[in-house]
């Protein structure tokens, strides 16, 4: 049977990683530039699957109600917030996402910003660039605003908002700075957050105890903007915040005059709630870091991301059930359109 597989991609050039992997398959593929829902709705209405770059164009109800086809949408990333999987749900369409393929790179990155805060990288970079240097007479930037804020690392406190496979991966590379590790998250595993020796405690304790806060939470309604005023209020004045997850954790303009007025101290950013920032006024302070969404990368992290979702839909249009299944609601109603699935072979994601 021909199948047809869409890609509403915004990212150039990355429509080209598809075509001859499913046409070796007998199947036909599309991606281009779809900057709307009609757009979307336009290449994929007879689409059997779906593959998606979850914060370039969200896969809404309007959207998938179109779907005549649709089995599968195989998205590219950890999160899937931008699909509605309640939707899919309901029309019998699978919904997968990656889970895992860029966890330590984004631990790697997290504690990266961790030191860059701490040895304050990016502002003695920045003065030597323009004359600094050491103690000499050209320095006095470094002396009187830089030098203030660099300590020691080791007996700080790492506080970890939300604790599941990335904040666990964090935990031992942070514990070899030998900071100590708190973490706030209603869901973690107690057994496995005390067998890595971390203390799970509530928000307004991390708030107050943490030297640093970096955040490895699932983005919800219940945790957009959990970084507010009221939150900075209770931070340290010297306490850094650290974000590789998702940009609406954080209330950026109570970010930015909670910056302004000292407390905390630094934020260093990898994600923002608008991508690429238009003009965000976060970027115009010495005191915040920002690496341009950048924490996931690597060559080996990239070839998984799209690597495994092309997987999915092929596991998926072959009669298997997918491995990384993020709306399992959706098997009866899935079963009652397209009939009984096979399940694979036991596969490592």
């Amino acid at each position: 049977m021909k199948f047809l597989v869409v890609l509403p991609m915004a990212v150039v050039n990355e429509a080209a990683k598809y075509p001859q992997r499913f046409a070796s398959l007998g199947w036909d593929f599309a991606g281009r530039l779809c900057p709307t829902e009609d757009d979307v709705i336009e290449l994929a209405r007879n689409a059997d699957a779906m593959i998606v770059e979850g914060s370039q164009r969200p896969i809404t109800r309007k959207v998938i109600e179109k779907l005549g086809r649709c089995r599968i949408i195989a998205g590219t990333q950890i999160g899937y917030d931008s699909i509605d999987t309640t939707a899919a749900a309901e029309r019998g369409i699978l919904v997968t996402n990656v889970p895992g393929y860029c966890i330590e790179e984004v631990t790697d990155h997290a504690m990266a910003l961790v030191l860059a805060c701490s040895r304050r990288i990016v502002a003695l970079n920045a003065s030597v660039k323009n004359g600094g240097w050491g103690y000499g007479p050209h320095s006095s930037d470094i002396k009187e605003q830089i030098r203030p804020g660099i300590g020691r690392l080791r007996g700080k406190t790492l506080g970890l908002f939300g604790f599941g496979a990335i904040g666990r991966a964090l935990v031992p590379k942070a514990a070899g700075f030998g900071l100590r590790i708190i973490a706030c998250d209603p869901y973690a595993d107690a057994a496995a957050a005390a067998s890595l020796g971390v203390a799970l405690v509530d928000r307004t304790t991390l708030l107050k105890q943490s030297d640093f806060i970096s955040i490895h939470a699932a983005f919800t309604p219940e945790t957009k903007h959990v970084f507010n005023r009221e939150a900075f209020a209770l931070m340290k004045p010297s306490a850094c915040l650290i974000n590789t997850a998702r940009g609406g954790f954080i209330d950026e303009q109570a970010l930015r005059e909670a910056l302004v007025a000292g407390r905390p101290a630094m934020a260093a950013l990898d994600v923002l709630t608008t991508e690429p920032p238009e003009g965000n006024p976060l970027l115009s302070l010495d005191n915040v870091i920002c690496t341009g969404h950048y924490a996931f990368f690597s060559p080996e992290s990239f070839e998984a991301q799209w690597r495994r979702p092309a997987e999915e839909v092929t596991r998926v249009l072959k009669g298997e059930w997918p491995v990384a299944l993020v709306n399992p609601q959706a098997k009866n109603k899935f079963v009652e359109r397209w009939g009984e699935m096979r399940q694979g072979p036991a596969t490592s994601i």
